[in-house]
């Protein structure tokens, strides 16, 4: 039998999630040996069409162009994954989708007129069907390997969807809220990064996301018990994963809020 053929594709993004599959060290020969790496820019010249049986998407829609091509790369691919927070929630640079982006480009660009962008940044799924997503910025190694495994051998990948709250009582973490009265987003957000920032004391910021079905308004009122307001409030849901939905609408709730 032929292998499985996989396309890696770059949007709007750091490279940061495509290097956690090159970091991947040791189980990086037996994926090659299991799959077709048939286009992955960031690791070979080797850039052969499709079609793809899959294809791993990082960054986020933020171009006409981007706009078109992930159409294309959809129509070629059995599976469409998309891998960090970018390509899963808009990523950092969705922060210009509460400024003016004019403004932007021409404080950055000597040539503001060459610029050809689109006014948000927006995730995958705002574009095309997305079959899976891998959160988190950059996304997790162990994850990462638990999905290509899991697309070779036929089954759905056993990813996690509790919140950030599991993992530090797993861990045995201190509440950083209720100890220390900090900030943190991690009742609403994904696991997956092994409570790392409250394990070092530091609330969770949501880089991996809104977990399912969270409470957003209700999370507000519990920044709001740390001393977070205004502005400030509004800030704590614009970060790595602000154009997710769930923290985008609960961004404006909070703006109208004020008005």
């Amino acid at each position: 039998m032929s292998r499985p053929r996989l396309g890696v594709f770059k949007f709007a993004s750091c490279d940061g999630c495509q290097l956690t599959l090159l970091d991947c060290e040791d189980e990086l020969l037996a994926i090659a040996d299991a799959v077709d790496i048939a286009n992955f820019p960031e690791a070979s010249r080797r850039m052969e069409p499709g079609p793809y049986d899959v294809a791993l998407v990082e960054g986020s829609i933020t171009t006409p162009h981007d706009a078109e091509r992930i159409q294309a790369i959809r129509a070629e691919s059995a599976v469409l994954v998309t891998i960090g927070a970018c390509a899963t929630a808009g990523g950092i640079q969705a922060l210009r989708n509460y400024a003016d982006l004019d403004e932007y480009i021409a404080q950055v660009y000597a040539t503001p007129g060459y610029i050809d962008s689109l006014a948000t940044s927006t995730p995958i799924a705002a574009h095309v069907k997305v079959d899976l997503e891998l959160r988190g910025c950059p996304i997790d190694k162990g994850q990462l390997l638990e999905l290509l495994t899991a697309l070779l051998h036929g089954r759905r990948p056993v990813l996690p969807t509790h919140s950030v709250c599991t993992d530090c009582k797993l861990a045995g973490n201190v509440c950083v809220t209720v100890a220390r009265g900090e900030p943190c987003l991690g009742p609403v957000t994904h696991s997956g990064c092994g409570a790392l920032c409250p394990g070092y004391h530091r609330g969770c910021f949501g880089c991996y996301g809104p977990r399912r079905n969270p409470n957003a308004p209700a999370m507000s009122e519990v920044l709001r018990s740390t001393g977070t307001t205004g502005e400030a409030l509004q800030r704590a849901w614009q970060g790595f994963t602000t154009a997710d939905p769930i923290f985008e609408a609960e961004v404006k709730r909070l703006q109208q809020e004020s008005e």
